[in-house]
C-alpha cells in the first residue's frame, strides 16, 4: 500500500469502506465510499458507491 494519499485509488477507498463497514464504523464507510465516488469517472457507478454505503443517522444512542 502507498503511504501518499494522491496514490490512493477508488478501489483503494472502497476496499477501505467495506472495512469500516464490516467494522461496524458506517461514518467512515459513508466517507470513504464518497471519496471513492467522487474518483469514479462513470456518474451511474458512483451512484452505485453512493448508494452502498448511506450516510448514517447523525443522532448517536450510546448503548448501557
Amino acid at each position: 500500500m502507498t503511504h501518499d494519499p494522491a496514490d490512493l485509488t477508488a478501489s483503494d477507498y472502497l476496499d477501505g469502506a467495506r472495512e469500516m463497514a464490516a467494522a461496524n464504523r458506517p461514518f467512515l464507510a459513508h466517507l470513504l465510499a464518497e471519496e471513492a465516488a467522487q474518483r469514479t469517472a462513470d456518474p451511474a457507478t458512483a451512484a452505485g458507491i453512493r448508494a452502498s454505503f448511506p450516510a448514517p443517522a447523525t443522532t448517536r444512542e450510546e448503548t448501557d
